[in-house]
């Protein structure tokens, strides 16, 4: 039964995770016709039906989401160890994978990756920008990046940069009409511009500490934004106080068109770190980044 099903599984993963025949058929290769048929039959040979299908979408059953969560991970991995093994012997070649915040791209793995890439032309790596807790294992990345060291289970940490640290600033016409809070409690009565977080759908709070004393402030403003330079855009335009990383700001502060206020409760904290599963066979392209992008 298992030889027989091999292909029809292979297909079914596609589906379920590209939501559409559509796009399954063109990754596959295949037509939409023949990639019905064989889900089709999957579903007949196992007496269940794995897909709800609608004139607009597709989406997995409690059956076939069972299904995939059980299987797609073994295929990965059998996947994987194939990819190593030819390999062997071989120079790093392949696409890397990594979801990122747009300024740790720019800043920490562009700068790095750039001369690895002049040295292993045969390596490829696709960058996505994403703010959100993005799950690299269903969303087939190889890796992801966010700010600490705290991962969930099954994931590998490793440092890929100095301490970070997150500043207030805003600009000198908005201090002029508006004045400098004092304490971060006095932001809520302030014009902010949030950063939106796709994972949730609420936006960022910010965090400060000052003597052992640890706060969390709920701003809010007239603009709200899902990336950290679009926030710095507008708070040169003076639409109110940004939180972002102050090696991004400090051009602007150095320039004078900003000004960074609660300095003295904005400590650094561990910096970006690059995160991926500990159960997946590393291929040699992998190795190859990892070392150029590991914090020394």
């Amino acid at each position: 039964m298992l030889r027989t099903n091999v292909n029809d599984l292979l297909a079914f993963i596609v589906v379920a995770r590209e939501r559409s025949f559509t796009k399954a058929a063109a990754q596959l290769g295949m037509s939409q016709s023949g990639l019905s048929h064989s889900i089709r039959a999957l579903e007949t040979r196992l007496g269940v039906r794995l897909l709800t299908r609608t004139t607009r979408s597709v989406s997995p059953t409690a059956e076939g989401e069972r299904l995939l969560n059980s299987i797609a991970p073994r295929f990965e991995e059998i996947e994987g160890e194939l990819f190593s093994i030819t390999e062997l012997g071989d120079k790093p070649a392949g696409t890397i994978r990594i979801t990122a915040e747009d300024y740790a791209i720019d800043t920490v793995l562009w700068p790095k990756l750039e001369r690895v890439l002049h040295q292993y032309p045969d390596i490829k790596v696709e960058f996505i920008v994403d703010y959100g807790l993005t799950d690299i294992v269903a969303e087939r990345f190889d890796a992801g990046v966010r700010l600490g060291e705290i991962v969930s289970q099954g994931m590998i940490s490793v440092s890929i940069s100095p301490d970070q640290r997150m500043i207030v600033i805003g600009s000198p016409s908005y201090i002029e009409r508006h004045g400098i809070p004092a304490t971060p409690q006095e932001l809520t009565s302030h014009q902010c511009i949030n950063l939106r977080l796709p994972t949730h759908g609420g936006t960022y709070a910010w965090d400060f500490e000052k003597d052992g004393e640890e706060l969390r402030v709920r701003v809010d403003g007239q603009v709200i934004c899902n990336g950290i330079r679009q926030i710095m855009n507008a708070a040169v335009s003076g639409y109110g106080f940004g939180f972002v990383p102050d090696g991004l700001a400090m051009p602007d502060i150095e320039s004078g068109r900003l000004v960074q206020v609660l300095s003295d409760w904005c400590p650094s904290y561990p910096g970006y770190h690059l995160y991926y599963p500990s159960r997946r066979q590393s291929s040699a392209a992998f190795r190859v980044v990892l070392e150029a992008l590991r914090q020394r």
